[in-house]
C-alpha cells in the first residue's frame, strides 16, 4: 500500500471518529421538523379563527333579522352585516356569498350539501337561492366565506375546495324564525 494511501485512510477514519458536526446534524434534522408543526399550526388556527368570526357575524345579522330590526333584507344588506360582525375574514365583501331560502316545518328539504361559494373566475353569478322571509316563516341561511392559506404546502392546503382550487371555503348556517312585526 503506498504512503499516499495510508495517509488519506488515516485521515478519513480521523474524520469519521470525530464528534464536533454532531449538533449541527441534530439541528438539521429537528429544526424543520418543528418548523412546520409550528407553520401547521398557526394556519390551523387561523383557520379556527377565521371560522369562529365568520359563525359571530352569521349570528349577530340572523338576529337583526329575526327581530325585524333590517327593513329590507338583500343578499347586499346581509353580506354587509356579516363581514362587519367578522373583522378578522380578509376582503370580506368580495368573497363571502348567502344563501337562504324558506323552509316548511312539515315537508323539511335541507340546503344542498355542496355550499354556493364565490367563483372569482365568474363573480357575477348570482346567489343560489336568497329569498327574504316573512312574520312567522322558519329560514335557513348559509354563509360561505374564501380565503387563500398563508402556508399551503404545510399540509392543511392540500385539501383546498375553493372554485380555482387555491381557497378554503368556510361556511356557517343558521335557522332562525322571523318574527312578527
Amino acid at each position: 500500500m503506498s504512503v499516499a494511501r495510508r495517509s488519506v485512510r488515516r485521515w478519513l477514519s480521523r474524520f469519521l471518529r470525530r464528534e464536533s458536526g454532531n449538533g449541527t446534524i441534530e439541528f438539521v434534522i429537528v429544526v424543520p421538523v418543528f418548523l412546520f408543526l409550528f407553520l401547521q399550526t398557526f394556519e390551523l388556527g387561523m383557520i379556527l379563527t377565521r371560522q369562529v368570526m365568520l359563525d359571530r357575524g352569521v349570528d349577530l345579522a340572523v338576529r337583526q333579522v329575526r327581530i325585524g330590526a333590517v327593513p329590507q333584507v338583500t343578499h347586499d344588506t346581509l353580506r354587509r352585516m356579516i363581514c362587519a360582525g367578522a373583522a378578522v375574514i380578509p376582503d370580506c365583501l368580495n368573497d363571502l356569498k348567502v344563501e337562504m331560502r324558506p323552509v316548511n316545518p312539515r315537508a323539511w328539504r335541507p340546503l344542498d350539501p355542496r355550499p354556493d361559494c364565490i367563483d372569482r373566475n365568474d363573480p357575477a353569478r348570482p346567489a343560489r337561492t336568497f329569498t327574504p322571509g316573512q312574520s312567522n316563516q322558519l329560514m335557513l341561511l348559509r354563509a360561505c366565506a374564501l380565503f387563500e392559506p398563508l402556508f399551503p404546502a404545510t399540509g392543511i392546503g392540500f385539501r383546498l375546495v375553493g372554485p380555482e382550487g387555491r381557497s378554503f371555503g368556510l361556511t356557517s348556517s343558521s335557522a332562525f324564525v322571523v318574527e312578527p312585526a
